[in-house]
């Protein structure tokens, strides 16, 4: 179980990366922040459960930097001006 939680965050992680690279528009951009948040959360369980405190400690920062990252692509208004 573990195995399939640790190539789910990576996986995940690079169709992600592969996303917010594309450049393809605000809201595909979000998603891959979206998909960021899931691998960061599956990256800090997998720490969690293998007693991996770096892993875990840079994934909860991760974490935290793709929330904004949805918040910033999918949530909050665009600037006009």
């Amino acid at each position: 179980m573990l195995e399939i939680l640790k190539w789910s965050a990576s996986l995940s992680g690079m169709v992600a990366a592969f996303t917010v690279s594309l450049d393809s528009g605000r809201k595909i951009t979000g998603w891959g922040f979206v998909l960021f948040v899931f691998s960061s959360i599956a990256w800090i369980i997998s720490g969690m459960l293998d007693s991996e405190g770096a892993l875990t400690a840079q994934n909860f920062v991760l974490f935290a930097i793709n929330l904004f990252g949805v918040y910033r692509y999918l949530i909050r208004k665009r600037a006009t001006g």
